[in-house]
């Protein structure tokens, strides 16, 4: 059977749209997120008592590094970077905790705070390989669940606000307009129409609003066209007093959170991006990490809130059809743009919240869908519909204040007021619940090579007697290693492998042993490999012989890949 193709994709990351088209979908990717950009740095500033000269700095800020962070993850210099069009930008998830920090030491100690968060995000991304137990698929999908509800339960309330003395049903009807537009066009346009979706729908949405006198242009008129706000950066405060220590565990949770955000944000990218469906490729997530950490030491420097992958990336690819990488580009351009054009800034600013909102209820719940997807393609169970469905509710059920209201006050309360952290850090708590009785695996560290193999295979004997295993099972996980091992191989040379060293590890599930493959990383994926075996040539290369074999002694094989590493895990059922 082929592997399915997605045809709704009509450019893929590493294809090139006419130049025209490209910067018209680059402002598009950008222009729904503006309004959301502005009001987290004005909320967070007006907030934590600051000052509107420092609102106007911290908004140049914001857009500027967020522009140079999207350009940066389209492009990738060394490890920084993802090579995907990913939209990033001040994020509802940081407006609480930075607020507090404001109101507590002002933006200096701010500053100090986000310099020391992003170190940790750095350290975390660099062994993301040891947190692969933890952020799971599982873990990973419910965190685009909680987003989708967090978000959704904040965007269903501006439906209706037009925040004017226009008639009662003005906000009503602009946003009916706004999404009768976009899923017309979504459920009947051709996909070369449906790219233009965001920019048709939020104009049409605006010219209702016009004639219900909702579109405020007196901002516009007033805003001059060109500038840079007055220099406000507010330096570090480097006396790390009582409240700085009560706020880092905060701050250290939130970029937690944002990180696994950002993890899932980043698979799910990568599933919509492509025709036919790739292996999950972890070093494009390490790299879009690293971007996201370097934007927020330039926050940090600049005095503005952190920076973190907007919600809406892979909704919006499956929106549009279009995944190209020259998108982000000119997208990350165009905002650098725009933050030294006041005039535009006031024009997306003055855009209808009902506009808005109708708009992104779209792409929220396509966000939600993809989270469901990748909870479901990674195998659904008893445990992990358990942690999903726990988590999510828990999450909810903080994010509309419901739990024990009357004992969540004061800084924890407001903290605790975030349903995508409560939920995210629950998935986490399941997860590392579930893997607890796995800490004791059956572990063997070889040389990455042929001369290896009678060692695996005792092991993998020892393993398989200890498990009770009869001699077909046991033959069949002796395979498996064997192929999975001169897998590896076969994805290099003898330069490539010569000397370094193999972690293997045993631990049984039920009547399922897995084994977890741990190498140098090479180039190919064998999950991608094995997935496009039946649409090989009749006559393939020999190293695909190994590739055949473990696929047919083993239940599933992932592989994933990072930076210096590869873990392979491979399933075989067994029999007593």
């Amino acid at each position: 059977m082929a592997h399915k193709v997605n045809e709704h994709i009509l450019y893929e990351p590493d294809e090139r749209p006419p130049f025209f088209a490209a910067a018209g979908l680059g402002l598009q990717a950008i222009m729904g997120m503006l309004v959301a950009m502005a009001a987290f740095v004005a909320i967070t500033v007006r907030t934590g008592e600051q000052s509107d000269s420092y609102l106007s700095w911290a908004m140049f800020s914001a857009f500027a590094v967020s522009g140079i962070v999207i350009v940066l993850q389209s492009i990738r210099v060394w490890r920084f970077g993802a090579r995907y069009t990913l939209i990033c930008g001040p994020s509802a998830i940081f407006v609480v905790i930075c607020a507090i920090a404001l109101k507590e030491g002002g933006p200096a100690m701010m500053s100090t705070l986000i310099v020391v968060s992003t170190i940790f995000q750095f350290a975390l991304t660099a062994r993301l390989s040891l947190l692969r137990r933890v952020i799971t698929p599982t873990v990973s999908g419910t965190v685009l669940l909680l987003l989708a509800g967090t978000a959704m339960s904040v965007v269903l309330g501006t439906l209706s606000d037009d925040g004017s003395a226009a008639p009662a049903a003005a906000g009503p009807v602009t946003a009916g307009v706004s999404l009768a537009v976009v899923l017309a066009l979504r459920l009947f346009a051709t996909p070369s129409w449906q790219q233009w979706t965001p920019i048709i729908g939020i104009a049409v949405g605006c010219a209702a609003a016009v004639t219900f006198g909702l579109y405020d242009f007196t901002g516009v008129i007033e805003a001059s066209l060109f500038g840079i706000p007055e220099l406000a950066w507010p330096g570090f405060d480097l006396n790390l007093g009582v409240q700085f220590w009560a706020l880092l565990p905060g701050f250290i949770v939130v970029f937690l959170a944002a990180t696994i955000n950002s993890i899932g944000e980043g698979i799910a990218v990568q599933r919509v991006s492509w025709r036919r469906p790739r292996a999950i490729d972890f070093r494009m997530i390490q790299g879009a990490l690293n971007a996201l950490s370097v934007g927020n030491l330039m926050a940090a420097l600049l005095g503005t809130i952190p920076v973190t992958m907007f919600p809406a990336n892979a909704a919006r690819s499956v929106l549009t059809g279009v995944a190209a990488r020259r998108v982000g580009m000119y997208g990350g351009v165009i905002l650098v743009g725009v933050a030294l054009l006041p005039k535009f800034l006031a024009l997306i600013a003055a855009i209808p919240s009902p506009v808005l909102a109708a708009y992104v209820v779209v792409m929220l719940g396509l966000l939600f869908v993809e989270g469901m997807k990748i909870i479901v393609q990674d195998g659904i169970d008893v445990r992990k519909s358990t942690v999903v469905g726990v988590s999510f509710w828990i999450g909810m059920g903080f994010q509309f204040n419901l739990i024990f209201p009357e004992y969540l006050t004061g800084t924890w309360g407001t903290l605790l007021g975030n349903g995508m952290t409560v939920g995210s850090i629950t998935a986490i708590l399941m997860t590392l619940l579930l893997e607890a009785p796995n800490i004791r695996r059956r572990r063997l560290n070889v040389t990455l090579g042929v001369e290896s193999l009678p060692e695996l295979d005792r092991f993998l004997r020892s393993f398989a007697a200890s498990a009770g295993w009869n001699e077909a099972s046991t033959d069949h996980l002796r395979s498996a290693g064997e192929e999975t091992l001169s897998s590896l191989l076969a994805a290099g040379n003898d330069s490539d492998v010569n000397g370094r060293r193999l972690s293997v590890t045993a631990h049984l599930s039920g009547r399922t042993a897995e084994l977890e493959f741990i190498a140098t990383s090479e180039e190919e994926n064998l999950e991608d490999r094995i997935a496009y075996l039946n649409e090989l040539t009749e006559s393939p290369d020999e190293r695909e012989i190994s590739f055949r074999l473990l696929r047919h002694y083993a239940s599933s094989v992932r592989h994933r890949k990072y930076y210096g590493l590869d873990v392979v895990t491979v399933h075989v059922e067994g029999a007593g």
